[in-house]
């Protein structure tokens, strides 16, 4: 239950160590600028919900936790889930919701819950964040395509059927800006790996939109200008009522968070050699998610690929993710006009991305040539993450794959 940044400088922590840090953190910090935000936008809220989010949760997570190089934040995988709970509840209800979750994983990091995730079956995890990536995948197509549609429904089907309706009504231009951002991210990825491709390919966009004067949407086009400091903590409204409304989604809230923060540390230890502490780590996504709803942010979970731009940059330990959100702040408080002019198509074009890193299309297919009763829970999941709920999808897929365990075997034959 100790935090690794106590470890960590038990063990000594040099002026090196502090360099090496700043560096990786400046790193994460210009890659998560344009990603906060159009995971915010994505989840159906203003941008600067995303950066205070990467800002509060990001630098509690880092401070508190059992990973050396968890980066924290927004992070794709919430955006159905966050879209959800706005269009039914409310802002405020999701800050509630948020808060909750919050207090549900600090409860489970205090009664050494963590690691429960290795009973979750690879199946159902490549099925659930395969459907999440088809998911935000949908979500933008408005912004992409510059399609002329008010309000885009929270189900999948009905969205489907939205933007059929509104089809006429794309805009050439918009769709050149995001194919544009698009092709640029996806040339540097192949050529210039190390460099901030997300950032470069919204700066680009960003200048032709502004010089040529190019009608296509920008952020402060739609929300206005993005605040330049961070607001007060307040509590969210609070009754009995609201708080068993709001149970079955902070429930969800909690769980993603706490698979999606332990798959990263296991995969980050995988990179590093290290070993996380799962426990603690629970506690700080609780501290971190209660912050950030105190803040009026989003939800908040450890990011992979934010922690392995972390890893690939030489971080030393977890004092890197700390400045990336000090980073964050400072971006923040000097640059909120200059972020105020990104075209929405170009963040679209950024979650493109995004979505089809999330989307396991190796692991999909390796899952395909395996045993059938793996094929078929992946399967399951996928399609309730798509049509239903995230946590109906992974309450079935883990019950249909221990269930399909307790079935004969089929006989295996000597060679």
């Amino acid at each position: 239950m100790l935090p690794k940044l106590i470890t960590v400088l038990r063990d000594g922590y040099t002026l090196a160590h502090l360099r090496k840090d700043a560096l990786s953190g400046l790193t994460v910090a210009i890659v998560a600028l344009p990603l906060a935000m159009a995971i915010a936008i994505a989840s159906g809220t203003t941008p600067d919900k995303g950066l205070i989010t990467a800002i509060i949760a990001g630098f509690l997570i880092s401070a508190l936790g059992g990973s050396r190089h968890q980066i924290g934040g927004p992070t794709a995988a919430f955006v159905i889930v966050v879209y959800g709970v706005i269009q039914q509840h409310g802002y405020d209800g999701l800050l509630l919701a948020t808060l909750m979750a919050g207090l549900l994983l600090l409860l489970a990091g205090l009664l050494r819950l963590g690691s429960l995730i290795r009973y979750i079956p690879n199946p159902v995890i490549t099925g659930f964040t395969a459907g999440i990536a088809v998911t935000i995948l949908s979500t933008q197509v408005k912004d992409f395509f510059g399609l002329n549609l008010a309000t885009v429904p929270a189900e999948f089907i009905a969205k489907l059927a939205a933007y059929a309706g509104a089809a006429g009504s794309f805009q050439a231009i918009t769709l050149l800006i995001a194919l544009l951002a698009l092709g640029i991210i996806i040339a540097l990825r192949l050529w210039r790996p190390a460099w901030p491709g997300f950032l470069i390919a919204i700066g680009i966009a960003t200048l032709l939109v502004q010089l040529l004067h190019l009608p296509v949407e920008t952020i402060a086009d739609r929300f206005g200008a993005i605040p330049n400091s961070l607001p007060a903590p307040s509590l969210p409204a609070i009754s009995a009522a609201r708080l068993l409304e709001l149970l079955p989604s902070a429930a969800t809230i909690a769980l993603l968070a706490g698979i999606e923060s332990l798959l990263s540390c296991v995969i980050a230890d995988a990179m590093t050699g290290r070993k996380h502490r799962s426990n603690i780590e629970l506690v700080s996504q609780g501290v971190a998610n209660i912050a950030s709803a105190l803040f009026g942010g989003l939800p908040a979970t450890g990011a992979l690929a934010r922690t392995a731009t972390n890893i690939r940059a030489g971080a030393h330990g977890p004092v890197s993710g700390m400045l990336h959100a000090a980073f964050l702040l400072v971006f923040m408080l000097a640059l909120a006009p200059l972020a105020g002019l990104f075209p929405l198509a170009a963040l679209a074009a950024l979650l493109v991305v995004v979505a089809w890193n999330m989307s396991e299309i190796h692991q999909i297919k390796h899952t395909a040539l395996g045993p059938w009763p793996d094929f078929l829970v992946l399967l399951l999941t996928l399609a309730l993450t798509i049509l239903l709920d995230l946590t109906i999808a992974i309450l079935a897929g883990t019950a249909l794959s221990y269930a399909l365990k307790l079935l004969p075997q089929p006989p295996q034959h000597r060679a």
